[in-house]
């Protein structure tokens, strides 16, 4: 039998609209996406898919944090790719991350990062 969800008013104060998904509703939802930009804008670009994240998954094949589950995720860390962009440090230089596995990444971006579901 399909689990049900329950439908919950969208989480912008003064939205009236109602989601089954929890959060915002669909219209909200789509404009934050839209803010947020692709990877690309975001400056995820090809060194980082050539350089970073198989420098730094190379480097750490397990998880830094949990130590149990294979590193699937290649974090900046302990700065921010923003961070090294405003000090003027390569955020492609595999020495400013940190190998995660999913359930880590997840739970790091949701404490850390401005917006997070979190916060």
């Amino acid at each position: 039998m399909p689990r049900r969800t329950a439908w919950r008013v969208c989480s912008i104060p003064g939205c009236p609209e109602y989601t089954n998904q929890g959060g915002r509703c669909d219209s909200h939802r789509q404009e934050a996406e839209q803010r947020r930009g692709s990877a690309r804008q975001r400056g995820y670009g090809r060194e980082h898919e050539t350089r970073f994240r198989p420098g730094v998954l190379a480097r750490d094949p397990v998880c830094v944090l949990c130590r149990e589950a294979p590193s699937v995720h290649a974090d900046h860390h302990p700065l921010s790719r923003r961070e090294l962009v405003d000090r003027g440090l390569d955020p492609a230089d595999p020495r400013h991350g940190r190998g995660l596995c999913g359930p880590c990444h997840s739970s790091q971006t949701a404490q850390h990062q401005p917006g997070g579901w979190n916060r």
